[in-house]
């Protein structure tokens, strides 16, 4: 009984991955392929390999810009977002005060709200102050739904440490910058990479705001993706070059906090 179970579990286990895999190998086969054949044939191998898809996006300034863009503001965001979170995180563990609950809730309604609401605002604010077109306008706009995620995160890791560790680190002399920096944060390490994880991806695959605040200066790739119909019609081979590129640094964000996730479901937090 235990082995026939083992053997479903095993084939479902396979039949998933072969389900989760097959549009990224769809996509990998499309991209060493050319407009022609990809219109006119279907064949599971491309049938003449081709790297000029990848040669366009790093030659062309206005392929390969994106992702600088991209990850410029990405990276802002991140860190912002994380550095913001961390005190109103340890507020909400640690204290009660007069409408915590409330504002707590407050801050994940932000994260459920739809982009397109505050996509108006943004604009008329940012077209007043200067910042449209600008890496700091995507990162800013970003925090909206960042930070109530990094706090929601946060405070889950932060409220499973004791309380006892930092009444006896205040006993032993530490002052709260010298404590939080050197004893309470290496202990929420885990927390602090799904938190950035999170962070990260959720701006990178945001397209709304991105695309609307940006247009030449900053312009991120998903914009630039969407953007490639010309008079000779949609250029399948190098949007799907484009796409694959497009997941090399969720993967390499991945690969260094997999060991992080791994702990925030274990914590019921992620």
């Amino acid at each position: 009984m235990d082995d026939t179970r083992f053997k479903k579990r095993t084939i479902f286990l396979w039949l998933y991955l072969l389900f989760a895999m097959l549009p990224i190998y769809w996509m990998f086969n499309m991209s060493l392929r050319t407009n022609e054949e990809i219109v006119a044939t279907f064949t599971l191998f491309p049938r003449h390999i081709t790297l000029a898809n990848y040669v366009t996006i790093f030659t062309d300034e206005s392929w390969y810009s994106g992702y600088i863009n991209s990850l410029i503001y990405v990276a802002m965001n991140t860190v912002i977002s994380v550095s913001v979170a961390l005190p109103a995180a340890y507020a909400f563990s640690r204290y009660s005060f007069l409408g915590d609950k409330h504002v707590f809730f407050w801050l994940l309604t932000n994260r459920m709200t739809p982009p397109a609401v505050f996509l108006l605002p943004f604009f008329q604010l940012y077209t007043t102050v200067g910042l449209m077109d600008t890496h700091l306008a995507v990162a800013l706009a970003h925090l909206l739904f960042n930070v109530p995620l990094a706090v929601w995160i946060l405070e889950g890791f932060m409220s499973g440490i004791p309380r006892e560790i930092d009444e006896t680190a205040y006993i032993d002399g530490y002052s709260f910058p010298r404590f939080f920096v050197r004893v309470f944060l290496p202990l929420i390490k885990a927390g602090l990479g799904v938190t950035a994880f999170f962070c990260f991806m959720f701006s990178w695959v945001e397209l709304l705001l991105a695309r609307t605040l940006t247009s030449v200066n900053a312009k991120p790739i998903v914009a630039t993706m969407t953007r490639t119909v010309s008079a000779s019609g949609m250029d399948w081979a190098t949007l799907a070059a484009a796409g694959m590129l497009t997941i090399v640094p969720g993967a390499i964000v991945i690969w260094f906090v997999r060991h992080y996730i791994a702990k925030g479901f274990a914590m019921g937090r992620v």
